[in-house]
């Protein structure tokens, strides 16, 4: 085991020091830990942005599939008709242009950043057997080098050292407080994107399915466990991340590039182009021509006729007799 994480580490370690070399570039023009890991940050989901739109695109997309969906289960249903379904389904995505696992593309995209800054914020306070404080994957001619040796390895900024975790042994228990935040907060806006995302959904008439609302729910309790082992750096890292993903989010949102009747969805639906067709083809109400007026004289056929007046006095003399 041991083996092959080294040689995990060995494939990655150029990538260990391109991003401490980012780092330790973006602390020269900043001196502040915890804004050299925001503006990283930015780099990083700047790289990731076209991957998020598509993302967001397929997400809205396949939401927009769900009822042809189910149609398509219940007509093949059984085990036997499974082949078929998953053929039918196929269709149905390539020709709506959706992607099934679109939607984990970000989360899939951003586990080797979060791997890779976890390795460069270990090695930044990597102390040698004699304990010399000997911070890796930064150059050492770099600012930051000469910072972490002069504090002993402690990435301090804005109070509280980013090294630490909130089960990590501090000075009180008032210490541990902001560790606990920054782990809430990094949980809340998780929520929050999902939030944004299905209050989009119930605007556009869309539902998820019960499994996917699931998922959702569970996701950010299973990353609060996982923010509670990592350094307060690496969550920073995910606060600012989650940050840009809701602005990325609500800007696709407000100019519409989210929506998937801009993008093909709507035509490629079973059906959608006879309701198209139909709805054109029908008269609207101002194209519909008026009922032309009775001439003077002349009873209009929808009015009663009035009853002959012989009659009437027939009738009446048939009484009086």
């Amino acid at each position: 085991m041991g083996s092959i994480t080294h040689s995990i580490g060995s494939i990655f370690q150029p990538i260990f020091h391109l991003f401490g070399w980012i780092l330790a570039f973006l602390y020269g023009v900043i001196p502040n830990y915890g804004i050299a890991i925001a503006l990283l940050t930015i780099v990083i989901m700047g790289a990731l942005t076209p991957f998020t739109v598509k993302s967001t695109k397929s997400m809205m997309a396949m939401q927009k599939l769900q009822p042809e969906i189910k149609k398509l289960q219940q007509k093949y249903k059984g085990p036997e008709n499974r082949q078929v379904l998953n053929e039918e389904l196929m269709r149905l995505y390539r020709e709506a242009g959706a992607n099934p696992v679109g939607g984990c593309l970000p989360i899939l995209l951003q586990a080797p950043f979060l791997f890779i800054l976890y390795s460069v914020i270990r090695g930044l306070t990597n102390v040698t057997p004699k304990g010399v404080v000997e911070p890796r994957y930064i150059p050492t001619t770099s600012k930051m080098y000469h910072n972490l040796v002069a504090s002993h390895g402690q990435i301090t900024s804005f109070g509280f050292n980013l090294a630490l975790k909130p089960f990590s042994h501090h000075s009180s228990a008032m210490a541990a407080i902001p560790y606990f935040v920054m782990v809430a907060v990094a949980v809340g806006l998780q929520y929050f994107q999902m939030a944004q995302m299905n209050n989009r959904n119930k605007v556009t008439g869309q539902q998820l399915p019960s499994q996917q609302l699931a998922l959702q729910r569970a996701m950010p309790i299973f990353f609060a466990y996982f923010y509670i082992i990592i350094p307060a750096a690496v969550v920073l890292y995910m606060v600012v991340s989650t940050i840009i993903r809701i602005i990325t989010q609500d800007i696709m949102f407000r100019t519409g590039i989210s929506n998937p009747t801009r993008h093909g969805v709507e035509r490629a639906l079973p059906g959608a182009s006879k309701e198209s067709s139909t709805s054109k083809e029908s008269p609207t109400s101002e194209e519909t021509p008026a009922p032309k007026p009775p001439a003077e004289g002349k009873p209009s056929p929808s009015s009663p006729k009035p009853a002959p007046q012989m009659r009437s006095r027939s009738k009446r003399k048939r009484r009086a007799r």
